[in-house]
């Protein structure tokens, strides 16, 4: 009977695994957020106004950094690159010149006008419709709005879920899973924090990098390039794209400078500022956090993609905790046998 409960369980869980997300999404923002509400209400702001202005501060500022990127991404990359008729006008050019360099027929009879028509027609709003697709789908919207109502609730009376939750184990442990607790709440701090300082850098050099180089729109690739550090090994390869299509489209070498800007400032983070910031902060091997973000991804999606690395800080440390510390740890050593003569 209890092996059948086991996995009823199990696929009840597996059922709700996205909502279940949502929930420790709204956790670890809860948990972040908190030191905030915590600095403002030591200064004498009581804290259910110190919850709404940290929110509505938070929120604002993602909007407006939203409301920038998108509208310049929809209207300018198809302006900058190849999708529009000037950039393929640049590529016709081009390919006609490497025909005349290339001996023989080697390239056939292949002719870019033919292309041009179908260019044209799609490239005014293809970025457009992807933005609307994302931005304006009902379950990104429904979702996005449960995790800031269970954020604002989470930090409305913290102590009070903190109390509940740790109801869930024996009597006898809870001292020691309280303890635990904050552990993981250092952890998710210290992690924030280093990620807060990653993107506040790569963003500075990726801005003046790409100023530098003459690409068009380095605040905005500059932006997306500091937003998209959230998502560790896929991020910066994802982030290299519009640049790179924006320097090809203007000048060949532009996209082998920007490739080469973007290489330098990922082994600056990976050999400087990561092992700096985090070395005191939270400790993660990055082939386990290479397959932990494959893993999530496969089994819960976009959203197990970006929680990744939270997931992983909070997980390795009850793992450290209650299963090494707690009991391989205290299992009796096998005694050695006494030699005989």
């Amino acid at each position: 009977m209890g092996a059948v409960l086991l996995v009823a369980l199990l696929y009840l869980l597996w059922q709700i695994r996205q909502v279940l997300m949502l929930g420790f999404a709204a956790i670890a923002f809860a948990t972040v957020i908190n030191k905030l509400v915590q600095r403002l209400h030591k200064l004498g702001v009581p804290r259910a106004l110190a919850v709404t202005v940290s929110l509505l501060g938070l929120l604002g500022l993602f909007v407006g950094v939203g409301w920038f990127i998108g509208p310049a991404i929809a209207r300018q990359l198809p302006e900058y690159t190849f999708l529009s008729e000037q950039g393929f006008s640049r590529l016709q050019g081009w390919y006609q010149q490497i025909r005349g360099v290339v001996p023989g027929n080697a390239l056939g009879n292949t002719k870019l006008e033919d292309l041009l028509p179908q260019i044209a027609q799609f490239s005014p709003d293809w970025a457009s419709r992807l933005v609307v697709f994302f931005t304006g789908s009902l379950d990104f919207f429904l979702n996005t709005l449960l995790v800031i109502v269970l954020t604002a609730m989470l930090l409305s009376n913290p102590k009070a879920y903190r109390k509940l939750f740790l109801q869930g184990f024996p009597k006898f442990y809870r001292r020691r899973a309280d303890s635990i607790l904050d552990e993981c709440e250092k952890g998710l701090s210290g992690w924030f924090i280093g990620l807060l300082f990653n993107m506040t850098v790569i963003t500075l050099c990726s801005g003046i990098g790409l100023s530098l180089i003459g690409v068009p729109l380095p605040v905005v690739n500059a932006l997306i390039a500091g937003l998209l550090t959230f998502i560790p090994n896929i991020g910066p390869v994802l982030s290299v794209v519009p640049p790179v299509l924006m320097a090809l489209a203007t000048a060949p070498w532009m996209a082998l400078a920007v490739l080469a800007l973007y290489f330098a400032i990922q082994q600056i983070e990976g050999m400087v500022l990561t092992p700096f910031v985090m070395e005191k902060q939270v400790s993660l091997l990055p082939a386990i956090t290479l397959i932990a973000q494959v893993v999530f991804a496969v089994f819960f999606g976009l959203l197990g993609l970006f929680l990744a690395l939270p997931l992983v800080v909070v997980l390795q440390i009850w793992l450290k905790e209650l299963l090494v510390t707690d009991i391989l740890n205290r299992w009796p050593a096998p005694r050695r046998p006494k030699r005989v003569g």
